[in-house]
């Protein structure tokens, strides 16, 4: 799955001695140039056929079949007659018709389960029965559903099947890949309405991360760690909302050990990443750990979304005036002018029925400095 950076300008990261050395050639995409947000948003071409006729026939079927959404209804269909028409490969149009049917039936299956939380659990599918890492999955994912938490996995073996055995097949999707070697679904899911079967791994890799509200990483291999680095580079960039993200080593294990130590000397040390970027992720040697920081991250905090340049923060409760003016100055850096402030749900949210019964903060932040602003959330779960 394509990670595409929001280049926007903010305030530099701080950096190292050694980052500082380095110069502005190490600040990346921290120096690019932040869009005026106080503008409106340019007004997209209306997308089309090309066709005015087959355009009003292509309406008619949508207005015949869809109740809502008509309008993402419309460009679906559109795009697939603009495919038929583009000089495209029969492979190119088999990618794209398994990819819309996979997610097609992926959403259809978690959307009875939209409201609960979910954690994905990511892990090797090599691990035995016997290992310690084995048991630190199974123990974990049984200790989070005990807390009324869903558990999301590969549906393979391994720390897959360890995971579902702990929670429990009626807490537990399965998001399995057909491959020609682990290709079955480990027992505990292999029979149960939400296993899923994907072709491709960037639509399954979706599934995982769009329904995650908190992400646990034991030790694994190369999918293992494209995971954990596709999930950094999502929330770094902006390009998925913050959530937990934990890297489960069993008492005495130092796999994320490892891990953490290459972050630091070779990305940190080099200037590839800023230090705030090290707050995206927290290690846990311990189950109780790990449950302890998901149940901490959402304390307080409930969900985000940006809408017409403005970052909303939902929460269970709002902190006092004084505690949001303390906020606004700590955290200034990361704001484009303007400081904190109270909300009202937003036009959009209420069109979407979005978290409308939460309290609201609202803040132009700079779309860049993520670490600082899971600093930020952080704060809010502290306050009582």
């Amino acid at each position: 799955m394509a990670s595409l950076l929001r280049l926007v300008r903010g305030s530099p990261a701080r950096q190292s001695p050694r980052n500082r050395a380095a110069g502005p050639c190490r600040q990346g995409y921290h120096g690019a140039v932040t869009p005026d947000s106080s503008k409106p948003p340019r007004k997209r071409r209306p997308y089309s056929t090309g066709d005015v006729d087959l355009d009003t026939r292509i309406h008619a079927l949508v207005d015949e079949v869809a109740e809502k959404d008509r309008d993402l209804v419309f460009e679906i269909i559109t795009t697939a007659v603009r495919l038929a028409r583009d000089e495209t490969s029969r492979l190119d149009r088999k990618i794209a018709n398994s990819a819309l049917k996979e997610m097609r039936y992926a959403f259809r299956v978690f959307a009875p389960y939209r409201n609960e939380r979910k954690v994905s659990v990511f892990g090797s599918a090599r691990t035995c029965a016997d290992d310690p890492e084995f048991q630190a999955a199974r123990e974990f994912s049984r200790a989070i559903a005990e807390r009324g938490w869903m558990v999301v996995t590969g549906a393979g073996p391994g720390i897959m099947e360890a995971a579902q055995e702990g929670a429990g097949g009626a807490r537990s999707f399965g998001v399995n890949i057909r491959l020609p070697f682990e290709a079955k679904a480990n027992p505990f899911i292999a029979d149960d309405p939400k296993l899923i079967n994907f072709k491709y791994f960037f639509t399954r890799k979706l599934m995982f991360i769009k329904e995650g509200d908190a992400f646990v990483l034991l030790p694994g291999g190369f999918g293992t760690l494209d995971e954990a680095f596709e999930l950094l580079t999502l929330i770094q960039t902006g390009k998925s909302d913050l959530h937990p993200i934990v890297l489960l080593d069993h008492e005495g294990g130092h796999f994320w050990q490892g891990f953490d130590h290459f972050v630091r000397t070779e990305l940190l040390d080099r200037g590839y990443v800023s230090p705030d970027d090290l707050q995206l992720y927290k290690r846990a040697a311990h189950i109780d750990e790990a449950v302890a920081e998901i149940e901490r991250f959402y304390r307080n905090y409930h969900s985000q979304r940006v809408v017409r340049g403005k970052f909303v923060l939902r929460l269970q409760r709002l902190p006092s005036a004084d505690r949001i003016h303390e906020l606004s100055k700590e955290f200034s850096d990361i704001f484009v002018g303007g400081t904190i402030e109270v909300a009202d749900p937003t036009p959009e949210e209420v069109r979407d029925d979005d978290a409308l019964d939460k309290p609201r903060l609202a803040f132009a932040f700079d779309r860049m400095h993520f670490g600082r602003l899971r600093q930020l959330i952080d704060r809010l779960n502290e306050d009582e």
